[in-house]
């Protein structure tokens, strides 16, 4: 099974008129950014990795990918690679 962790993530956002958030692209640590294609879904839900806040379900780069905003903070659930695996 694939270990999961919270990260947080570094995002840009447009604010509609109606003052909705809309997330353009995100951009890791390590400075990786990925544009994001397409917004599929917005709801509230309970994350796997802990906590609850705004799933968005996002299409980016042909993949569908998992965003979440909580606390006025964004974050994604991440792989956890082992070191001593890798």
């Amino acid at each position: 099974m694939i270990q999961r962790e919270k990260r947080y993530v570094e995002v840009d956002v447009r604010f509609s008129t109606e003052g909705r958030l809309r997330p353009l692209q995100i951009i890791f640590d390590k400075g990786q950014v990925y544009k994001i294609d397409k917004i599929k879904d917005i709801c509230r839900r309970a994350a796997d990795v802990g906590g609850v806040g705004g799933r968005y379900t996002c299409m980016i780069q042909g993949k569908e990918r998992e965003l979440w905003f909580e606390d006025g903070r964004w974050f994604v659930a991440a792989k956890v690679i082992n070191e001593k695996t890798h």
